[in-house]
């Protein structure tokens, strides 16, 4: 099938390969090479000191600045961060990126999200997913610090630690309507494309001209209680509060380079490339980072209470590569501005997959709401993050071409790679397998602080 241009948040099939998404990406794929003036940071597993250390990168070098802070959380509270790793950038970089692995390509046993990934702990490349860690890796998953053999090279990990992990939806009218076709169906993707043309019919109005809290929206919701249209969905995608979750639980973010899951209960689902905004203890916006907000349609469009179930599982939250720290460069005003594009592929079919490629585009500026009108809502006097937070912002991006069977729509398949990118921020590289049968979660808060005691090291 011919691929063909798409607009934002459309969606494309084409046969063949998707550009830069083989196994053998490396480090110089994903990071932002060519902003050789950015300020990034990120955080990478350094088997020398047996601890996750926050690192600056430029270019084609990596500086450790565990002397500035121990932890992501607490560098992202320095007021004038930006110029404080430009002195930084002036001396030799600890690393050149030549030297720093993707957790994909990791060995020794070290464990998933706070330390790098265990050996074996990925899928296979264009195969689907492995049916476990494997003995040796498994029993290192029980060392939860990563206190086994150590990693034999730096490893790029998540660019936050500490800082909870929030996420909103419904933030733009296409994944506002999707919601409600999901609600509708009753996590039936069978039934999304009848229900799709019904509600086309039935509401008559530009929904992604409205602005949510309105005299307008609330006419618009009127009108359609009449119509029996209203739900949950039209009412934080029109009314006057967003919706703001907990994507996940501290530490639990995994990198670019590593897998994201799947759970076995799910038959239904898709990435959602989102802008992720990383914010200070105090609410303020400090820099941005790349996100994949993993979704499980089926098991929210069941009903809203089970937003829990849809959206935190283990290796449900991708981020990364690094942060883009707001300086004269790059600012708030420009991140309003990214576009984030989204490439799915598909093992091939000598490999026993479909050889299927899908895009889209998801762009900030159609954003229903600011910014700050959505760190309002998670950060201020009713509730405070004294570590900050990040915010993935929403998507704009809502996958509807079909996959395999016709009329319910894209879902993944295990080992799909995923590549969520943008050229100032970088490139987000996934691959999908069985949740249950990769590699857990076992690094947590207090084997965080354990390295870093041992090294020496303050959060």
């Amino acid at each position: 099938m011919a691929g063909r241009t798409v607009t934002a948040g459309e969606t494309a099939v084409a046969g063949g390969a998707a550009a830069g998404t083989s196994a053998e990406t490396t480090l110089r794929d994903v990071l932002p090479v060519g902003e050789e003036n950015g300020t990034f940071v990120g955080r990478v597993w350094d088997p020398a000191r047996g601890a996750p250390v926050p690192v600056a990168y430029r270019g084609t070098g990596l500086w450790d600045v565990s002397q500035l802070a121990g932890t992501s959380a607490t560098l992202m509270e320095r007021a004038d961060l930006a110029a404080e790793l430009a002195e930084v950038y002036a001396t030799e970089p600890t690393w050149h990126i030549e030297e720093v692995r993707l957790p994909e390509q990791a060995t020794g046993p070290v464990s998933v999200s706070g330390a790098g990934p265990a050996s074996g702990a990925g899928p296979a490349s264009g195969a689907g997913p492995a049916s476990g860690a494997g003995p040796d890796a498994a029993a290192a998953a029980g060392d939860s610090a990563g206190r086994g053999e150590a990693a034999s090279a730096p490893v790029l990990l998540a660019p936050v630690d500490l800082q909870v992990l929030k996420a909103c939806g419904v933030t733009f009218a296409g994944s506002m309507i999707e919601r409600l076709i999901e609600e509708r169906a009753q996590g039936d993707p069978a039934r999304a494309q009848q229900i799709r043309e019904e509600m086309q019919a039935a509401v008559g109005v530009d929904l992604s001209a409205v602005v949510p809290g309105s005299a307008e929206a609330a006419a618009v919701k009127e009108q359609l209680l009449g119509l029996g249209w209203w739900s949950q969905y039209l009412e934080v995608g029109l009314g006057p509060d967003p919706e703001v979750f907990t994507k996940g639980p501290v530490l639990s973010a995994v990198g670019t380079g590593d897998a994201i899951g799947i759970p076995a209960f799910s038959a239904w689902n898709n990435p959602e490339p989102e802008l992720t905004l990383v914010v200070t203890a105090e609410g303020r916006i400090a820099g941005v980072t790349l996100g994949n907000d993993v979704n499980l349609r089926d098991v929210e469009g069941r009903s809203a209470l089970l937003l829990g179930m849809a959206k935190d599982n283990n290796r449900s939250t991708a981020l990364g590569p690094v942060i883009r720290v707001f300086d004269e460069g790059f600012t708030l005003d420009d991140a309003r501005t990214v576009s984030i594009e989204l490439t799915v592929e598909g093992a091939s079919e000598a490999a026993g997959g479909d050889g299927y490629v899908l895009r889209g585009l998801n762009t900030c500026g159609s954003l229903s709401r600011t910014f700050e009108r959505l760190v309002d809502a998670a950060l201020g006097d009713h509730h405070q993050y004294p570590d900050g937070c990040v915010i993935l912002t929403g998507t704009l991006f809502a996958p509807t071409e079909d996959r395999a069977v016709p009329g319910e729509g894209f879902t993944h398949a295990l080992g799909d790679r995923v590549v969520i990118e943008n050229p100032l921020l970088g490139r987000l590289v996934n691959t999908v397998g069985r949740t249950e049968e990769l590699e857990p979660w076992t690094y947590g808060v207090r084997a965080l602080f354990a390295d870093l005691a041992r090294a020496g090291l303050q959060a």
